[in-house]
């Protein structure tokens, strides 16, 4: 995102307190980028924290005012709620001004606003692409709601955020989130893609919900092993990802093949 000159308290309110989100130097940029003038329930209910919307705010006063690029120029791209750092990144490496959102700090250096994702929906962004958390949407942990031992309005709650990610005023939105409850509750998805039609050998169905975007073409396909499971999965086909308090994080995380995929194919859109 490149600041007006009279922004340098919101180009230090952005990077996190840790040191290696430090910002990039200015002749780290990619050249195409300068050239461009034109616990998890908390995760899911952001307007009850305290947010770092300061920089936010700035944020939307600097891009209203700036037109979409045309076709052949850089992007604007916005990777919601993703704290790792791996589509932002893939996005950066080709040139493009991307930026991630979360209510976690980013795990890797680079543009990164830590807080509620919503007001920067408001901004003219080229292409946003959206990781809604999935704990109260998939299929795989619905259960705990149809028994009873979780309040149902944390599925409500995580759909609601789900609606207000597709209906955001972009001209192209990808969302992307596991086999769950959004198909049945909003729409189906357009595409369902695995790791391993991008180079991984592990199995994981992942839907996208696209808006203008056409679907990923997958650019590595593996060979299932002959023991006739995936690196991942157990003999009985579940994840074979023992339980621990950063399981949900270690899943969630993109493969680095289908973010590369990603930049690759929507970044020349």
């Amino acid at each position: 995102m490149k600041l007006p000159n009279s922004s340098q308290q919101f180009q230090n309110q952005i990077q996190p307190s840790n040191s290696i989100h430090e910002n990039q130097s200015r002749n780290s940029i990619h050249p195409a980028n300068r050239s461009c003038q034109s616990s998890i329930a908390s995760r899911l209910r952001p307007a009850r924290q305290k947010l770092q919307l300061g920089s936010v705010q700035l944020a939307l006063k600097h891009y209203q005012t700036r037109p979409r690029c045309a076709r052949g120029c850089s992007l604007k791209v916005l990777v919601a709620c993703e704290y790792s750092g791996a589509v932002r990144d893939a996005f950066a490496r080709l040139g493009h001004d991307a930026w991630s959102c979360d209510l976690m700090p980013s795990e890797s250096q680079g543009n990164h606003l830590t807080g509620d994702v919503r007001p920067l929906l408001k901004v003219r962004w080229d292409l946003i692409i959206a990781f809604p958390p999935c704990t109260y949407l998939c299929s795989s942990g619905m259960h705990w709601t149809v028994r009873g031992l979780r309040d149902p309005q944390l599925t409500e709650d995580a759909l609601d955020l789900v609606r207000t990610l597709m209906n955001a005023d972009c001209p192209r939105i990808a969302l992307e989130n596991p086999i769950g409850c959004i198909s049945s509750r909003i729409r189906k998805p357009d595409q369902k893609i695995h790791p391993w039609q991008f180079g991984h050998p592990e199995s994981k169905t992942t839907c996208l919900w696209l808006k203008n975007l056409p679907p990923l073409i997958p650019t590595n396909i593996l060979t299932k092993p002959e023991s006739g499971r995936w690196k991942n999965q157990t003999p009985s086909g579940q994840n074979k990802l023992g339980p621990s308090k950063d399981r949900w994080k270690i899943r969630s995380k993109t493969y680095q093949g289908i973010a590369d995929a990603m930049a690759a194919q929507w970044g020349q859109i």
